[in-house]
C-alpha cells in the first residue's frame, strides 16, 4: 500500500520520524522490530499491529483499543508473562503475510495512533530495557519508495522530521539544468539532487580528471580516476543512488545543440567560456527562461589569495540589472588564479550554496526581502555585497 497516509497523518508521521519501523498494509498499521523479553529472559523482536481507520488518506482516531502481536508472548524482565494486556483470542491470519499470534487489550481512550502504539510498546519494550538499556524500537530503518511514489529512491525523512514538507514541495515538478559540471556545477548538483525537482539535466562534454577531484564533492579512488569517466555519467551514477530524474548530455553546449535546453524551468550557468556562454545566455533570455550565473575571480595578493565569489540572477524582472554583472571573460586569460589553483573546493561549494539559496528564494522556499540580483562575497573582508530590486 502507498505510504501516503503516513506522510499526511501527523501521528503516523511522528512514529516514522522518531525511527519506528512502521508500514501500512491491508487496513493495518504495522510496527516491526519491537524488542521484548521471552520466557527465557532473552531479548527478542516482534511486530505490533493495529487496525488502521482512515478518512481518505488521513488516519482518524483509533476505533478500538485492541492490538495484535506477532512473536512469542512478551514477558516481564523476570520471565513471567505480561498478563495485564493478555487477551484469550486464538492466533489468526489478519492479511496475506500478516499473522497475529496474540491479541492484546489495554483499554484507554487513545488520542491517535502515536498514543496507542507507543503506549503498548512502552509496556512491552520497557521490560526489555530493564535487561538491556540499549534496546529500542526506534531502529530508523531505510524506507524505499516506489517508482511512481517519489523522485527519491528512499523517503526524505530530513524534510519530514523538520516539518517543512509543504515549503519544500514548492520545488516539486521543476525541471532544472546545470550547464557545466566543474567545481561549482558539481556542488550545485549535490544540493539540487536533495530537492524534490522532477528533473536535473546535466551538460558537460569533459572527462572527470585528477584536478576535478580536488574541487568537487566526494573522494574518488585512483582506479576511478584512471578510468577517466565522463563527468556527466560519473555524477549521474553517484546521485542516481538516491534519486530519479537525472538526465545527462555528454556534450559541451554550443549554439547547434542549445535545443537540449528546451523544456527547462531554470538553468544554473556554470561556464567559463565567454563566447559560448554569451550565446547560451542570449538563447535562454530569448525564451524567457530564468537562470543564475555563477563565477569567481581569485588573485594572488601579497602572497595570499583574495577575490570575489559571485552569483547573478536573471529573471524576466531582472534582465537589465543582471546583464551588467555577468562576466564573459575566457577562463584562461588574465591574472585569474582560479584557472590554475585547483584546491579551492570551499569556494566552489560557497558559490554553489549562494546560487542554490538564491534559486530557492525565487521559488518561495526561503524568505526574499531584497529580491537579489547580484551577490558578491569578498574573501579579504568577509563581506557580502548584495544588489536587489528592493
Amino acid at each position: 500500500m502507498s505510504r501516503r497516509p503516513i506522510a499526511l497523518s501527523p501521528d503516523l508521521l511522528r512514529l516514522q520520524n522518531e525511527g519506528y519501523d512502521i508500514d501500512i498494509g491491508d487496513g493495518f498499521l504495522l510496527v516491526r522490530d519491537v524488542p521484548f523479553i521471552d520466557s527465557q529472559r532473552a531479548v527478542r523482536r516482534g511486530m505490533l499491529i493495529s487496525t488502521l481507520k482512515l478518512s481518505g488518506d488521513i488516519a482518524e482516531k483509533p476505533d478500538t483499543h485492541v492490538c495484535y502481536w506477532t512473536g512469542t508472548h512478551p514477558c516481564h524482565a523476570d520471565g513471567s508473562k505480561i498478563s495485564s494486556i493478555e487477551n484469550s483470542s486464538a492466533p489468526q491470519d489478519l492479511a496475506p503475510g500478516v499473522r497475529a499470534d496474540f491479541t492484546f487489550s489495554a483499554k484507554a481512550d487513545y488520542r491517535d495512533y502515536y498514543h496507542k502504539m507507543t503506549t503498548y510498546m512502552g509496556r512491552i519494550s520497557g521490560e526489555a530495557a530493564k535487561l538491556d538499556p540499549s534496546v529500542t524500537a526506534c531502529t530508523f530503518p531505510v524506507i524505499p519508495t516506489g517508482e511512481n511514489e517519489s523522485v527519491f529512491k528512499y523517503i526524505d525523512t530530513a524534510t519530514s522530521r523538520a516539518g517543512i514538507g509543504v515549503i519544500n514541495a514548492r520545488l516539486d515538478g521543476l525541471r532544472i539544468g546545470i550547464a557545466g559540471l566543474g567545481g561549482t556545477g558539481s556542488y550545485i548538483l549535490d544540493f539540487v539532487a536533495k530537492t524534490c525537482v522532477a528533473e536535473i539535466r546535466l551538460f558537460d562534454g569533459d572527462i572527470f580528471s585528477q584536478h576535478n577531484a580536488f574541487r568537487s564533492p566526494g573522494a574518488p579512488s585512483i582506479e576511478e580516476l584512471q578510468a577517466k569517466p565522463q563527468k556527466v555519467t560519473r555524477f549521474a551514477a553517484i546521485y542516481s543512488n538516491m534519486r530519479r530524474g537525472i538526465t545527462v548530455h555528454d556534450a559541451f553546449l554550443e549554439p547547434d545543440n542549445f535545443a537540449l535546453l528546451d523544456g527547462l524551468d531554470f538553468i544554473f550557468v556554470c561556464m567559463d567560456v565567454g563566447s559560448t556562454k554569451r550565446a547560451l545566455i542570449e538563447h535562454v533570455v530569448n525564451r524567457g527562461v530564468p537562470f543564475i550565473d555563477v563565477g569567481m575571480g581569485v588573485v594572488v595578493n601579497d602572497g595570499r589569495l583574495s577575490g570575489i565569489v559571485r552569483t547573478t540572477t536573471s529573471t524576466a524582472d531582472t534582465r537589465d540589472s543582471a546583464a551588467r554583472h555577468i562576466s564573459f571573460a575566457e577562463g584562461d586569460v588574465g591574472a585569474n588564479e582560479y584557472s590554475s589553483n585547483i584546491q579551492i573546493a570551499e569556494l566552489n561549494a560557497l558559490n554553489a550554496a549562494m546560487a542554490v539559496i538564491r534559486w530557492k528564494k525565487l521559488f518561495g522556499v526561503y524568505n526574499d526581502t531584497r529580491k537579489e540580483v547580484y551577490a558578491g562575497y569578498s574573501l579579504a573582508s568577509g563581506e557580502t555585497v548584495v544588489e536587489g530590486l528592493a
